[in-house]
């Protein structure tokens, strides 16, 4: 079949596109701005187009969107008006992973780690999994890869409901925690979603879900109640098949139907820890022994953009990471503070206007455990600019925070207040990543 992706250069869009294009389909699509991962698509034989216009899009092409496309989209409009089939990526990604035993990841923080760590412990394994993550492998491995194996592994996408389009064999949560508050408009509704995204498990396929997370736990009894076959993994209690963890240095003691399992992790953070056991669970359900899932998820070395070091300078670490919720960042600075005995210097551009003025004080509280926080401009994403919505409403909260609207600026000036011993951080999911480079050349 033939296949147009329109904003082709996407994380979760160019994954999309390298799975069709391995799985034999004709592949075009475009963006407003060329990248990487327009390169990559365009190296495996996709036919690109950096702008868009209605000329781009073939006849008789299915037209691939994510919900960041609106009508006024000229190559969206031209399709519409010939009567073209215009699908959600996850729905192609549906198409891509048919007849393979799904596996969903999904919950607010995680998926890409969580993913990411599967994908590398599966093929330790042997297995060969096919995946779908919206970040590279460390090493510059792909986000996207049709494999041989009878495994499909992919993040599954709360922020629009788009997970909603998948019936997985196993589904993790990793967490929930309300969000994306723009779109489903209450707590209710997005919890809810939650609910709907488990009913949607295959028959006799499992649920397993984070006890530590209070939303995630609540899901796990709710579903279990429902009949659907639930396990659960955390610090705490959980339900009656349940993972306990007991951090140590380096890892896990884990405790899983009376076996002891012992977790060795090459990335870190606690957070990472409850990521792998979610992880080993699935390698549980789907014929792993428990030790040799543990052993191969001491593999992992991490994902792109998730407190990934993007050099060293005069004595100064320049870490990059995606942190775009509060608790998000309040974990990726937790993590940089145990791993130095110098000081956390932050340079963070909010995501979206809605989810800085929600989340105003929470980022406040959370970006306090830095030394020095510079909070550059609002990264719209796919939201347009709107009065009194700008990122002072986080600094006005933080005493001592610094607002520098343009963001090269920001990055020379965090680069000035840092000192050598230092971790500097650019943080947010926006184009804030470019600027680790800039911290860099400024040091």
């Amino acid at each position: 079949m033939k296949y147009h992706l329109i904003g082709a250069g996407g994380a979760g869009m160019s994954v999309v596109g390298q799975l069709l294009l391995e799985g034999g389909h004709d592949v075009s699509g475009s963006d407003r701005s060329n990248s990487k991962n327009l390169a990559r698509l365009r190296d495996a034989g996709a036919q690109i187009f950096v702008g868009h216009d209605a000329g781009n899009v073939p006849d008789g092409a299915v037209v691939v969107i994510s919900t960041a496309i609106t009508g006024k989209n000229p190559e969206l409009a031209i399709a519409n008006s010939r009567g073209q089939r215009v699908i959600h990526r996850s729905e192609a990604l549906a198409i891509a992973a048919e007849s393979k035993d799904f596996v969903a990841v999904a919950g607010a923080h995680g998926k890409t780690t969580t993913s990411g760590m599967l994908a590398v412990a599966f093929h330790e394994l042997g297995r060969d999994p096919s995946r779908a993550i919206g970040g590279n492998l460390a090493g510059g491995a792909s986000g996207g890869h049709l494999g041989s194996g009878s495994m499909f592994i992919a993040e599954a996408d709360e922020s629009d409901g788009s997970f909603l389009n998948y019936a997985p064999r196993v589904a993790l949560v990793t967490n929930i925690e309300p969000d994306h508050l723009d779109h489903y408009g209450s707590e209710a509704a997005f919890h809810e979603a939650f609910d709907e995204f488990a009913r949607r498990i295959e028959f006799g396929g499992l649920l397993i879900c984070c006890a530590d997370s209070p939303g995630a736990f609540e899901l796990a009894k709710r579903s279990r109640d429902a009949g659907i076959r639930t396990w659960t993994y955390g610090h705490g209690e959980g339900l009656e098949h349940h993972a306990k963890v007991r951090d140590v240095d380096g890892g896990a003691d884990l405790q899983f139907r009376g076996k002891p399992i012992d977790l060795r992790l090459g990335v870190p953070g606690a957070h990472n820890v409850l990521n792998a056991t979610g992880a080993l669970l699935v390698g549980v359900e789907l014929g792993e022994d428990p030790q040799d899932m543990a052993d191969a998820l001491s593999h992992f070395q991490g994902t792109g953009r998730r407190f990934e070091l993007r050099g060293e300078k005069a004595g100064r670490r320049v870490i990059d990471d995606y942190a775009h919720h509060p608790t998000e960042v309040r974990a990726t600075l937790d993590t940089a503070r145990n791993l130095t005995d110098g000081g956390v210097r932050v340079i963070f551009q909010p995501h979206l206007y809605s989810r800085t003025e929600i989340f105003a004080q929470e980022f406040a509280d959370a970006l306090a455990l830095a030394d020095s926080v510079v909070v550059t401009s609002v990264f719209p994403a796919r939201e347009e600019p709107a009065d009194g919505r700008e990122s002072d409403a986080i600094t006005n909260l933080l005493p001592g925070a610094e607002l520098v609207a343009d963001r090269h600026e920001a990055a020379r000036r965090i680069a000035e207040l840092s000192k050598p011993g230092d971790i500097v951080l650019t943080m947010g999911a926006g184009d804030i990543t470019e600027m680790a480079d800039v911290v860099l050349g400024a040091l």
